[in-house]
């Protein structure tokens, strides 16, 4: 007759696994002795072992309770049965292992490889990490909403890049990020996007966005910048007078 201590280092688990094993039905709970110590016989032994071999071939504590009384017949369906939701779970965690690799893809997991070429050439023209995400994240919103379209727009935006005019006038525009609001350089600033949205006649993207759209993306950009905020008055101003 064993203690719950002996018979725990007999089979190799620990005291409180004992208890919880009692506490799920799992394993009788012996009567306690004169003493007050639970004193356990031979089956206990051999019971525990079961549960331990079971649950550490990875059999759920619902199922030991069945497995450990059932008829060789039995045992073998329920043991398939466990296998095949073991097989679905293993495959289930391959798929978002695999989710989880893809994010080491970064900005090339949710955009296509020419609009992360274009977030390439930003930073190498030196924009600002602030200002390439914000590219980015409008992409993004772009490429789910029009995925046919966006080829063609970011086409325009590369050729409008191989001009050295509106290469200084982008990397200026980033930096206005965090100038004061009052700052007079906004005004050339606005002078030089008011004269290019004159000078545009191919169509844009925002000529197909509808009016959400423009102010999920819009609201998106200014709400980091009071400069921009007022940038796009001033510029509105000499767009509409």
């Amino acid at each position: 007759m064993l203690t719950i201590k002996r018979l725990a280092e007999y089979v190799g688990v620990t005291v409180r696994a004992v208890r919880h094993y009692h506490q799920t039905g799992l394993l009788p709970e012996p009567e306690r002795d004169a003493s007050g110590y639970r004193r356990y016989p031979a089956q206990a032994v051999v019971d525990l072992i079961r549960i331990r071999t079971l649950t550490a071939a990875g059999v759920p504590l619902t199922r030991v309770h069945e497995l450990i009384r059932a008829t060789p017949e039995q045992f073998a369906a329920a043991v398939e049965e466990i296998g095949q939701g073991l097989t679905q779970q293993i495959e289930e965690l391959e798929h978002r292992k695999a989710g989880v690799a893809a994010l080491q893809a970064g900005d090339r997991m949710f955009l296509p490889a020419e609009i992360t070429g274009y977030l390439d050439e930003l930073r190498a023209l030196g924009v600002s990490e602030r200002g390439v995400r914000f590219e980015r994240d409008g992409w993004i919103v772009l490429a789910a909403a029009y995925p046919d379209q966006v080829p063609t727009w970011i086409a325009q935006k590369r050729e409008q890049l191989a001009d050295p005019d509106f290469r200084q006038f982008y990397v200026t525009y980033d930096q206005a990020h965090d100038w004061d609001p009052a700052d007079p350089r906004l005004h050339d600033l606005a002078d030089v996007m008011a004269a290019r949205l004159r000078q545009e006649a191919a169509q844009t993207v925002h000529e197909v966005l509808t009016a959400d759209e423009k102010s999920l993306l819009g609201a998106h950009v200014q709400d980091y910048s009071p400069a921009w905020i007022r940038l796009s008055e001033l510029v509105r101003q000499r767009t509409t007078s």
